[in-house]
């Protein structure tokens, strides 16, 4: 890989021991990819929960820290998976919280931001058109390409904590004209209604793509989408396919025309009711128990926070029914001023701060709590759960709400 003499410093240790490290670092995975050279990023975004890090994880980045690393560019944080005000009713332990408290720590005296966030682009700094980003979620990332039209591949928390240090990252992938255009061309038979059917149609077109080379183009949405829809469709696609980005025509930035993504003449793919059923199917839970409804993945934005305290208002959830909502600690301020946070735990919902459920030690909350069935109107969630020891089931916010007040699932599009 060329580098340019800030970069040869970076990597003779004349910045400290921390940048040699990020800066080999990204020449390994720049290498791997067949990038020429280093991209300049204007923002870093770090997945890093402690359960993925562990202790070994932890004392790693404490130990950057003790060299004196201190980040570039904006770095900002992912949810992490626990919420220190809220840990131990949910039967999370002191030694998870403690892991918690040392990795944030860490990350603040390396100038990190603690945001604590899997929908920067709602709340903090949208990127802007053609601005390359290091950003770590995959949520996140296909957001930021796609709607927002900035740049930026899956960047690992290794990779990403490197971005941040060194303020560049290998120039490969969706950093490159070339990898953003259209390879496979979907017609959408309906256009989605709510959260839920977005979701479930991102995640139909996911897994038909598989890859994260893949980038589909899509055509036949009759209307263009809320930041909302399009947060639940985007970030299912990336949970089922991989897809980093899409482009869908007359609507995202890339895409005035099929033609503007070199999608014309690619064979079309349609997506329509059987495809929608096929993905349903598995998460049909109609009539039965249900032990917990979950509101994340991805956390709230103000507007979700708001039409599910109107749905909970003068309701209480069936006793045997849990409900967990996550949301940011930029919302969650703005939701406890205008009376959503009070309306949601008036119901009975417990609303946790900066966490999203699946990355706070899933399987360990769930065994504490006796918790088996669990709905959701998020269909990344549900296709994550399932691995961590849950029977996942998909509704919409409304059926979600009934359900946990009858203690359970009711689900009136089941038959569809």
């Amino acid at each position: 890989m060329k580098l340019d003499d800030e970069e040869q410093a970076m990597l003779a240790g004349e910045m400290g021991p921390a940048c040699a490290w990020a800066l080999d670092h990204q020449i390994q995975i720049g290498r791997m990819f067949d990038a020429e050279d280093m991209v300049p990023v204007s923002q870093a975004h770090m997945m890093a929960d402690p359960e993925s890090l562990g202790e070994a994880g932890v004392a790693f980045v404490e130990r950057l820290a003790g060299d004196g690393a201190q980040v570039s560019i904006p770095m900002i944080t992912d949810p992490r998976g626990v919420d220190l005000e809220h840990y131990r009713p949910l039967g999370q332990t002191e030694e998870m919280a403690d892991l918690e408290r040392r990795f944030i720590a860490a990350c603040q005296a390396m100038g990190i931001m603690m945001t604590n966030t899997c929908i920067n682009y709602q709340t903090i700094m949208p990127p802007v058109f053609g601005d390359h980003v290091a950003y770590g979620d995959t949520g996140v990332v296909i957001y930021s390409n796609s709607v927002c039209g900035a740049r930026s591949n899956f960047e690992g928390g290794p990779s990403a904590l490197a971005a941040g240090l060194t303020g560049r990252t290998p120039r490969y992938g969706l950093h490159l004209d070339r990898h953003r255009r259209a390879t496979m061309r979907f017609i959408v038979d309906q256009t989605p209604s709510d959260l839920m059917e977005w979701g479930v149609l991102g995640a139909a077109i996911g897994r038909q793509a598989g890859s994260y080379w893949q980038v589909p183009v899509i055509e036949g949405i009759e209307r263009v989408p809320t930041s909302d829809e399009i947060k639940h469709f985007g970030a299912a696609m990336a949970s089922y396919g991989s897809t980093p980005l899409f482009h869908i025509a007359g609507i995202t930035p890339e895409c005035r025309t099929v033609a503007d993504v070199d999608g014309s003449d690619l064979p079309a793919h349609r997506i329509g009711v059987d495809e929608i059923t096929t993905l349903r199917q598995p998460f049909g839970a109609a009539g039965e128990d249900v032990d917990v409804v979950v509101f994340a993945a991805p956390q709230l934005s103000l507007v979700e926070m708001g039409q599910l305290a109107s749905l909970c208002a003068g309701r209480k959830r069936a006793s045997s029914t849990d409900m967990i909502v996550c949301t940011s600690a930029q919302v969650y301020a703005d939701a406890a001023a205008m009376g959503y946070v009070d309306a949601i735990q008036g119901f009975g919902g417990t609303v946790l701060t900066g966490t999203c459920f699946y990355q706070q030690y899933a399987r360990e909350i769930g065994e504490a709590n006796g918790w088996k069935r669990l709905l959701s109107n998020s269909a990344k969630i549900v296709n994550i759960l399932g691995g961590y020891g849950y029977a996942p089931a998909l509704a919409t916010m409304e059926d979600c709400i009934a359900s946990a007040e009858a203690g359970q699932v009711v689900d009136r599009g089941a038959g569809v």
